[in-house]
């Protein structure tokens, strides 16, 4: 029996179809190997650069023992250093990590003794420590004490070492036990007052936490306490919130307020819970001519200038008729120290001019230099 027409036809198709699918599998087949020769051929190239990296990274064996030459050279030339032998960079970085020894009693006694002039505030602060020591002793034998307060008004004009005494304090407190850190912390209106509402009490806490355990010394404390009829000022809320705090921490915080005498009673007296707290008052009065002239001469000598006769004539004039002439604004020991600086600069410019600067001429200062800083 023969196959009819269209069966003939599918086995035609079917035979086309084999055809395509065997030359699918042929095309596959050279991709597969043709991707498996690219791959052995990088792989190849990746093998050869690392032969090459490493056989470069291998010493060549002369400068291998050019080097070990060296490295035994220099083993033993530290080896021959003394163990005493310390670079100056390497002393001055161990001297800055040696905390700083804190002064005995005696020693800061000293500091005090060696201000120039103001005995009665010298005497004043040794009176002071006296009775806090009394006191330390009657409570270590059971007997009672008076309620105490440690907080000060300081008064005078400016330069008369109301802040140096206030620095000084700080330590001799902290060396009796009355104060546990000892730090002194400066501040006035700006460090304690705010612009607006509520930020005052913040910023006014935030600095007596600074200073708790140590003294708070206030500069032109009297600028808290406007005049009557100045308005909404925040100057009486930082006073009330100060006042609640030296209550809450009276066993390790002292406050001084420090400023001119009249101005100063005026804000004392402006609440009655700073004139409770504050009944310690040491007045720092004007230096004498004899003194600013002391004052002046120290700083020359720690400076290392060498006044000539005339120029310490001079000197000694000029603070007889500067104290004499003194207002309430006298500067004291801030007008000798602007006096120094100005002398300062006219030495430097008359010595600047000079051919050759012998060490004499760095040193010396004539009458002709004081003279000029004068009128500065």
């Amino acid at each position: 029996m023969k196959p009819t027409g269209a069966y003939l036809d599918s086995l035609t198709g079917f035979a086309d179809l084999l055809g395509t699918i065997r030359q699918a599998e042929n095309a596959a087949r050279e991709l597969l190997d043709e991707t498996s020769e690219q791959s052995k051929q990088k792989a190849s190239s990746k093998q050869k650069t690392s032969e090459k990296q490493i056989k470069s990274d291998q010493p060549d064996p002369g400068q291998k023992d050019l080097k070990e030459q060296n490295n035994i050279a220099e083993q033993k030339t530290n080896t021959e250093k003394s163990s005493d032998d310390i670079t100056p960079q390497t002393q001055e970085t161990e001297a800055e990590e040696e905390p700083e020894k804190e002064k005995t009693l005696e020693e800061l006694l000293e500091v005090l003794d060696e201000l120039i002039g103001l005995d009665n505030i010298k005497q004043s602060v040794k009176s002071l420590i006296n009775y806090v020591k009394i006191r330390k002793l009657r409570e270590e034998n059971e007997l009672p004490n008076p309620p105490l307060s440690l907080h000060m008004v300081f008064t005078g004009n400016p330069g008369t070492g109301k802040t140096t005494v206030a620095r000084i304090l700080s330590e001799l407190y902290k060396a009796i036990g009355v104060l546990s850190k000892g730090q002194l912390v400066e501040v006035d209106r700006s460090g304690l007052v705010a612009g607006f509402v509520g930020q005052t009490a913040l910023k006014t806490t935030e600095v007596v936490n600074s200073a708790l355990g140590g003294i708070l010394f206030i500069d032109e404390a009297y600028s808290l306490a406007p005049d009557i009829g100045a308005g909404n000022d925040f100057g009486r809320e930082s006073i009330e919130t100060l006042l609640k705090m030296m209550e809450d921490h009276r066993n390790d915080l002292i406050v001084i307020v420090a400023g001119y005498s009249e101005p100063m009673l005026r804000f004392i007296t402006s609440n009655p819970g700073l004139e409770s707290r504050f009944n310690r008052y040491f007045m720092f009065e004007d230096y004498n001519s004899e003194e600013l002239y002391d004052i002046f001469n120290m700083m020359c000598v720690k400076s290392e200038y060498i006044l000539t006769d005339d120029a310490k004539e001079y000197a000694r004039e000029h603070f007889t008729i500067i104290y004499e002439m003194r207002d309430e604004n006298f500067g004291n020991a801030r007008h000798v120290r602007n006096f120094f600086e100005n002398i300062v600069t006219v030495h430097s410019d008359r010595v600047s001019t000079l051919d050759g600067h012998t060490r004499d001429d760095l040193t010396m200062v004539i009458r002709e230099d004081l003279e000029k800083a004068a009128k500065m």
